[in-house]
């Protein structure tokens, strides 16, 4: 069948929540995809920041098999099995976290983590369970992380969100310490706002959270589901700054395109959920953990975040150039392979141009590219897209 009709198809049998681009992707090999009808793309969006070791990777593509090929793909929580064993002891080696509850996407982490630091702080004397989270944060798309995302304009059409939220400005400490009152029992913070227009927090303000929620007895989380597993050059995003975290959450790169998330927590929130008090029947899904265990794996031996932070260097250098060449372009931001460049004009128009072109590259708001591809692109492929976007550039603003 065309792309046309595999389409026409598409829209009758799924709903309409997407605003998807006119191609049907159907296969990959290294950093490229490739469409119903042939055409490969270079792909900066890697699944928006999900395929970090590319496609067909022989590592991953070897321990997927080696679960199917078991003939066992779940078992339920109600046993335990090694894959999830082995990928939570790679976490906890990576961010020194003390335990780690599975489940199946970033949103899902982020509401086992709402549980767990309201669950944490009901204890307390005061009966704290009010939660700060960051303006233009994004947490998630079901009602408590929903809540917890300080943009208006994913929550107006679902209101009325839950309670006890507040929205404090980004890299502004006193603009959080406004909004701390005696129920305050957690502050949630992105290292870099993915959806908020790839912006990341400076170390001095990640610093002065941590410091202020000591001061209080507040918990810290960590939201790294888009900005960790060693997209901007560190295994998690917070780790640049020195700081510790109570809780951090997790998903998209962690299985390398199968879905998983999860939640960290430190010892002193070890034992805070109990049997009952969570699940998800798929966490710690077999197959999922094993991508999850090989992908760690990867990034416990180093040489991935070393190639992150060559290949970032030279893909900031050359987006500086750019810069100098096309005014239109106001900044360029982000750390390690998770990137935006700000525009004075909306970007559509220039990411449908880059796709007719061969390369795909994703948006965070109406003004700013965004660029997350797979952790292994190289040096040549930073190349070949620098010369699509110029070339893109040229036509669009001569």
């Amino acid at each position: 069948m065309d792309t046309n009709g595999m389409i026409g198809i598409g829209k009758d049998a799924l709903m309409g929540t997407y605003a998807q681009y006119p191609v049907v992707l159907a296969g990959g090999e290294g950093r490229r995809v490739r469409d119903l009808a042939g055409k490969t793309y270079l792909d900066l969006v890697a699944g928006i920041a999900v395929n970090i070791l590319g496609y067909h990777d022989p590592g991953l593509s070897a321990a997927l098999h080696g679960v199917i090929d078991g003939g066992l793909l779940h078992c339920s929580n109600l046993y335990w099995n090694p894959y999830a064993i082995r990928a939570a002891e790679r976490l906890k080696r990576l961010s020194s976290l003390s335990r780690v509850f599975f489940c199946n996407s970033g949103t899902e982490a982020n509401e086992a983590a709402l549980k767990l630091v309201r669950k944490y702080g009901a204890s307390k004397a005061e009966g704290r369970t009010e939660v700060i989270t960051m303006q233009q944060s994004f947490h998630g798309r079901t009602y408590g992380a929903l809540s917890a995302t300080g943009q208006p304009k994913y929550q107006e059409p679902f209101k009325p969100m839950l309670g006890g939220f507040f929205y404090a400005p980004f890299n502004d400490i006193e603009g959080v310490k406004a909004l701390i009152g005696p129920k305050t029992c957690a502050i949630f913070v992105e290292a870099v706002q993915g959806e908020g227009g790839v912006i990341p927090a400076t170390t001095t303000f990640l610093r002065q959270l941590r410091t202020l929620c000591d001061d209080h007895d507040i918990l810290l989380v960590c939201d790294e589901v888009q900005c960790g597993m060693g997209r901007t050059g560190y295994p998690f995003a917070f780790q640049k700054s020195g700081i510790s975290c109570d809780v951090m959450t997790l998903a998209k790169g962690l299985g390398g395109g199968v879905p998983i998330g999860a939640t960290l927590v430190a010892e002193k929130l070890a034992h805070v959920l109990v049997p009952g008090d969570h699940g998800a029947t798929f966490g710690g899904n077999l197959l999922a953990c094993a991508a999850a265990d090989h992908v760690l794996s990867r990034l416990e031996e180093g040489e991935l975040i070393e190639h992150v932070r060559k290949v970032s260097a030279h893909l900031v250098k050359r987006l500086q150039e750019m810069q100098s060449e096309f005014p239109r372009i106001e900044e360029i931001r982000g750390e390690g392979l998770m990137l935006g460049i700000r525009m004075t004009d909306p970007v559509r128009p220039l990411i449908e141009a880059c796709m007719d072109e061969g390369l795909l590259i994703a948006n965070a708001g109406a003004h700013v590219l965004r660029m997350v591809p797979p952790l292994t692109i190289t040096v040549d492929e930073i190349d070949e897209a620098i010369m699509i976007l110029r070339k893109v550039f040229s036509s669009a603003f001569s």
